[in-house]
């Protein structure tokens, strides 16, 4: 039993009532005393105490009842005071706190949300808006590089929706894992080659930047280090693709000119495990801001050249890549680099 525990109070109630009763009985006997005196005294003496004891109880729990039909009509600053008590109250004080913490931040994440949301999709069904209206004032004729522009921006529009529906999905927990065994080195290097192309055909199209979440980068030099040449994993291809894709987007973005982004893949401790890194030659992420670079609609504050043509993306993409990784059980963090910045990601295998 804890020394402090409300079942321990109340016992020391009874005692010390029992005590004060008996020694005033023992009183009344040596100095004889009416009984009903000392009937009166012991009965004062008892409310005083359990009134004591008994505020001590209910004062506490008439705070939370307050702070929880605040936190009812969602206000989320408000926190219940004597956390630090040693008793139940003390317990349930701080797991109120907790909650009121937790609530708060998911209010403020549903507002940070609604927010970046917005203007993710204001930006380009303005551009669209703005292009589409040239065309029909005559300011402008619909020719090919027109209607590309146009084009643009609705692709970029519906890249920005399916990126929400992926996460709606994923928050709703409806997407299957199908983990296969595969050759790394083949998959990687396929992986590696579709970002080249997607950044070299992404540069092809001047103009507008496309905020897609995919670069517009061809002078940063994309290597991949695998050992063993023959090493093998069990894992979700499709999902780890979303993960090397977003990590490599995420590189190139923050690569100096003539920079190099090297994804490097190991045999992990496990049958079939893999562990995969991604580094860059960037300006890094400060440890400060390690906590928050999987975050949605986080883009970083990183210092330093991030390359030409560098738009920043919805920061939906390394939030996508820590949710693959999570569906396999597996793990992904920034570690430590003398140069630029390194995402370690580990993916258990064969469970």
């Amino acid at each position: 039993m804890r020394p402090f525990s409300i079942k321990t109070k109340l016992g020391t109630l009874v005692v010390v009532s029992v005590f004060i009763t008996t020694g005033l009985l023992m009183i009344a006997v040596r100095t004889e005393t009416e009984l009903r005196f000392i009937t009166v005294f012991s009965v004062i003496a008892t409310l005083l105490i359990t009134q004591f004891v008994a505020h001590s109880l209910t004062a506490p729990l008439d705070e939370m009842n307050t702070v929880a039909r605040s936190i009812s009509h969602g206000d989320y600053t408000r926190r219940v005071r004597g956390a630090g008590r040693r008793d139940e109250l003390g317990d349930l004080a701080g797991t109120i706190n907790r909650m009121a913490d937790d609530l708060e931040a998911q209010d403020q994440h549903r507002k940070e949300l609604v927010a970046n949301v917005s203007h993710e999709l204001r930006t380009p069904i303005a551009a669209l808006r703005a292009v589409l209206e040239n065309v029909v004032d005559g300011v402008s004729e619909a020719d090919p590089e027109t209607m590309r522009t146009a084009l643009k921006q609705t692709e970029r529009l519906g890249r920005l929706v399916e990126t929400l529906l992926d996460l709606s999905r994923l928050d709703n927990g409806v997407v299957p894992l199908r983990a296969r065994r595969f050759e790394v080195w083949p998959y990687l290097s396929g992986v590696l080659k579709e970002a080249q192309l997607s950044g070299a055909a992404a540069a092809q199209r001047q103009g507008m930047p496309s905020g897609s979440g995919r670069h517009t980068r061809t002078d940063v030099h994309l290597h991949l280090d695998v050992s063993p040449p023959e090493l093998t994993a069990h894992a979700d291809a499709e999902r780890l693709h979303q993960v090397v894709a977003n990590l490599i987007d995420n590189a190139v973005k923050h690569s100096p000119p003539h920079g190099r982004v090297t994804v490097r893949a190991r045999r992990g401790p496990t049958p079939e495990s893999l562990d995969l890194e991604v580094l860059d030659e960037g300006p890094g992420i400060p440890e400060s801001e390690w906590h928050r670079v999987f975050e949605r609609f986080n883009r970083g504050t990183a210092p330093g050249p991030h390359g030409p043509d560098n738009d920043g993306g919805t920061g939906l993409g390394l939030a996508i890549a820590r949710w693959a990784v999570d569906l396999h059980g597996g793990r992904i963090g920034v570690a430590e680099s003398t140069r630029g910045a390194r995402i370690q990601v580990t993916l258990p295998g064969i469970p």
